[in-house]
């Protein structure tokens, strides 16, 4: 598996409609073949900080969904909500729970 954890600060006044574009994103992202999760965690001390996990089967998977219309909209939909920079960590799987 390969797996991308990001930390997306929002700004406070623009939860609302980072959720929305999220949820819609995420829902499009999961009907991809490669895609394997696609979770969506809010912080409970700060709720306008997110953790967006996701696993896809390869990283040929993950660089399929790059080039995807939707990944292209969430890059230039959500760039004027965030707080600060996307914080990314790529991974490879070393274990991987159902």
């Amino acid at each position: 598996m390969y797996v991308l954890s990001v930390t997306a600060h929002v700004l406070p006044n623009k939860v609302e409609t980072f959720l929305h574009i999220i949820m819609e994103y995420a829902l499009a992202t999961r009907k991809e073949s490669g895609n394997v999760r696609y979770d969506i965690l809010q912080s409970e001390d700060d709720p306008s900080c997110f953790v967006i996990y996701e696993a896809y089967r390869t990283k040929e998977d993950f660089m399929i969904h790059r080039e995807t219309p939707h990944s292209a909209r969430w890059k230039t939909e959500t760039e004027f909500l965030m707080a600060k920079p996307r914080e990314r960590i790529r991974c490879q799987s070393l274990f991987f729970s159902d």
